[in-house]
């Protein structure tokens, strides 16, 4: 364990900022963070993983631990599941490939997503249908304050739309440093509820997927839709769907019935973010380097040389522009780092 000083933090995060972390600090294991988290003399404690669900906006003043903590081990398992241990650190679709190598069911919806294991419960990370809280059983965190380890279950973490108790009330104050998942290992549970993983299915003559299918599907799709980052810097999908009640929704998709949407409940409706952004003409558009995608509205890229600063300001235009015109409030999926 070493700590560095004056480290670009370009290669740590997927929206590929310039920006300068004043101490940083690689950590490979759990004595590594117990280490690092009692080092005294240094600025705040900036904890870092897989960099991609977060936008930068400045220098951090602070000692930036980078968790890179590897290992996956089966803790349990029965005649048709595993519980799967993953330190914080695995990379999350190199974690998947091997659960489909294995023939482990459930995360095959969630294919290449980027970022680390660990920090897939803090967003409760989802796609196509599916979401991490499908398949946690626990995690194991380290708190930051005395180092003790905590076991936090599926209530503890307080799972939401792309939300959990470490945004909110455990905020800054925990390091997950494992996850524990339950997949199945036969009669998997394929979920196509999204159309365009059907579609797609359909297109290359597939009637009867299999998990590695569904997985090659939403490849296929997330590839055509969204660019890769070590191209085009970008977070994914930097804004969240907004929710409405029905009688929102009514009143909106009366005004505009080819709005797509998606039922989230019969009180709620799931309006898409992309489709907002996009009638308002912000598709392919850019400020500077700050731009948003040509193939998908819902995703801001770095084409080169843009401050976190550019990029949320260009999020703020977008931001007020589908207020005004809808009437509908669209927020930041991605972590504000400020």
């Amino acid at each position: 364990m070493k700590v560095q000083e004056n480290i670009s933090l370009k290669p740590y995060n997927t929206f590929g900022i310039d920006a300068m972390a004043r101490f940083f600090c690689e950590i490979n294991s759990i004595e590594d963070l117990k280490k690092a988290l009692q080092l005294k003399g240094y600025p705040n404690i900036f904890i870092l993983s897989g960099g991609s669900n977060m936008l930068i906006t400045k220098d951090l003043d602070a000692l930036v631990l980078f968790i890179n903590i590897k290992g996956k081990e089966i803790v349990e398992e029965a005649n048709d599941h595993v519980y799967l241990k993953v330190m914080a650190g695995e990379v999350w679709h190199d974690m998947v490939l091997w659960c489909l190598a294995h023939d482990f069911g459930g995360l095959e919806n969630l294919s290449l997503i980027p970022g680390h294991t660990g920090t897939a419960p803090i967003q409760n990370i989802g796609a196509y249908g599916v979401e991490l809280k499908d398949v946690f059983i626990r995690c194991e965190a380290m708190h930051i304050e005395d180092q003790t380890i905590k076991v936090f279950t599926q209530d503890d973490c307080h799972f939401g739309y792309r939300d959990s108790y470490f945004k909110n009330d455990g905020k800054d104050t925990y390091v997950i440093t494992s996850v524990v998942f339950r997949l199945t290992k036969k009669n998997h549970r394929l979920n196509t509820s999204y159309g365009a993983i059907t579609t797609q299915l359909q297109d290359w003559g597939i009637e009867k997927p299999t998990i590695q299918d569904i997985s090659n599907a939403v490849v296929a799709i997330r590839q055509s839709k969204l660019p890769d980052p070590k191209v085009l810097g970008n977070s994914g999908s930097f804004f969240k769907n907004p929710i409405l009640t029905k009688s929102e929704f009514e009143h909106f998709i009366a005004a505009h019935p080819e709005a797509k949407f998606y039922k989230v409940s019969e009180e709620a409706y799931k309006v898409a973010a992309g489709w907002l952004i996009d009638q308002c003409g912000f598709k392919g558009k850019r400020q500077g380097d700050a731009g948003v995608h040509k193939n998908q509205a819902l995703v801001l890229v770095n084409h080169g040389h843009a401050t976190g600063a550019e990029i949320i300001g260009l999020a703020e235009k977008i931001m007020t522009t589908v207020f005004e015109t809808y009437g509908i409030r669209i927020t930041p999926e991605v972590n504000i780092i400020k």
